[in-house]
């Protein structure tokens, strides 16, 4: 019986005992339910094992390992040590706190990170007081302009990037964002596209003037952002959501700062007027070589049209680049590409942080391949106009593309390599 009364069976079925049943060998086992419980009997002890005399009886229950050789009753120890090991942390425990205490740290960082790029942006664009806009259709639109601005540039420097000493702003660059329910579609408008400018006043002289068909770009330089804006309403049917415009010196610091965009080029590209001097291959740009590159179009044989192919695909590369894990993780890096960037970059009243990480979201997108690159297209690339040359749509075609993304559908265009 003793072995029954320890808790610990064979496995054997005892007879004679009411309702018999077949023990799992070491499984434990109680007489609770007995009229008279049997004497409690101390555990057999290990071999070798001698109790001194005059010792306390080990209490029931009380494993073996807790009788020292002192004679000393360690059950009360045994109860202590048990509330002890269960009041320590466990490992899970231990890990998850110190997970918190990390995702606390980092909701901070971002938060610090938000707060400081919020008070730093430049928010000169009204676009709620852009006359004639469009309807609204359907996803998100953003106008990204990279305007040819020497904000921020030293006379040693304009010349080392061969930006020239013209006073104002131009467009070197316009790119309209589309992201909704079929990816992202990346769409170059060339700074040369025979438009409608829509009327305006001249600031600089206050004169008033109608509606007159010119490039594009002349939208910027009469007009500024507010009038850019309005004539690529006009002219695509699109209506701009948000607009993003970057200058020489930043896009050249953000590229510096991310360590430079992997390009790889099918042949040699120089061109004395942008500066850039590349060969053949695949290698890494830094900000001068990068800015000359999407600056240069004396050696593309489409003109204007090989040029918005460079920028996007530079684009989209830096994009890429600046969310490599090398980038994100370096806190260093990460302050350094926002602070060249935000030092010459102008957008919207209604632009955020939470904005621009949606816009780049939706430039890695393209890279990633939920996305398209296309060009607008186009009838002649070298329209003769009283401008001097120009590129002239092709209206049917560019028509039915503004209408896919009005009304976020995916669009049938092919996409540029």
């Amino acid at each position: 019986m003793s072995d029954w009364l320890d808790g610990r069976h064979d496995g054997s079925v005892r007879g004679g005992e009411s309702g018999a049943a077949r023990i799992i060998p070491g499984q434990v086992w109680r007489r609770a339910t007995y009229p008279a419980a049997a004497p409690a009997m101390a555990p057999p002890q290990p071999p070798g094992h001698i109790r001194p005399q005059g010792a306390a009886p080990v209490p029931p229950g009380i494993p073996p390992q807790f009788d020292d050789s002192s004679g000393a009753d360690r059950g009360a120890d045994y109860q202590r040590g048990r509330r002890s090991t269960r009041d320590r942390p466990s490992r899970r425990r231990r890990i998850a706190r110190m997970m918190a205490l990390v995702v606390a740290v980092v909701l901070a960082s971002s938060i610090g990170t938000y707060v400081w790029a919020d008070t730093r942006l430049n928010r000169d664009v009204d676009l709620g007081k852009v006359p004639d806009r469009p309807p609204r259709g359907k996803g998100t639109n953003y106008l990204i302009v990279g305007s040819d601005s020497r904000q921020g540039l030293s006379s040693q420097a304009k010349k080392d990037l061969h930006t020239g000493t013209a006073e104002g702003s131009r467009t070197d660059s316009m790119i309209l964002l589309h992201t909704g329910a079929h990816g992202t579609t990346m769409t170059s408008l060339p700074r040369d596209s025979w438009t409608t400018i829509p009327s305006f006043i001249r600031p600089d002289t206050g004169m008033h003037y109608p509606p007159t068909r010119n490039k594009l770009n002349a939208a910027f330089s009469y007009g500024g952002p507010r009038l850019l804006v309005r004539a690529v309403e006009r002219n695509t049917g699109l209506r701009i959501d948000h607009y993003a415009e970057i200058g020489f010196a930043g896009f050249v610091g953000i590229v510096d700062a991310v360590g430079g965009v992997d390009m790889c080029l099918e042949r040699d590209v120089k061109d004395k007027k942008s500066g850039v001097d590349l060969k053949k291959g695949c290698q890494t740009l830094d900000g001068a070589q990068a800015l000359a590159f999407v600056r240069q179009r004396h050696q593309e044989a489409q003109g204007d049209l090989g040029r918005n192919r460079n920028q996007q695909k530079l684009l989209t590369a830096l994009a890429r680049k600046a969310a490599s894990p090398s980038t994100m993780l370096d806190p260093s890096t990460v302050y350094s590409a926002l602070g060249s960037g935000l030092d010459t970059l102008v957008v919207d009243k209604d632009t955020d942080p939470s904005n621009l990480t949606l816009l780049f979201r939706a430039l890695q997108a393209v890279t990633a391949g939920n996305g398209k690159r296309v060009n607008i297209p186009v009838a002649d690339r070298d329209f003769t106009t009283s401008k001097g040359s120009a590129v002239l749509w092709e209206r049917a075609q560019s028509r039915k593309l503004f209408t896919q993304l009005r009304n976020d559908q995916p669009v049938t265009f092919k996409a540029e390599r």
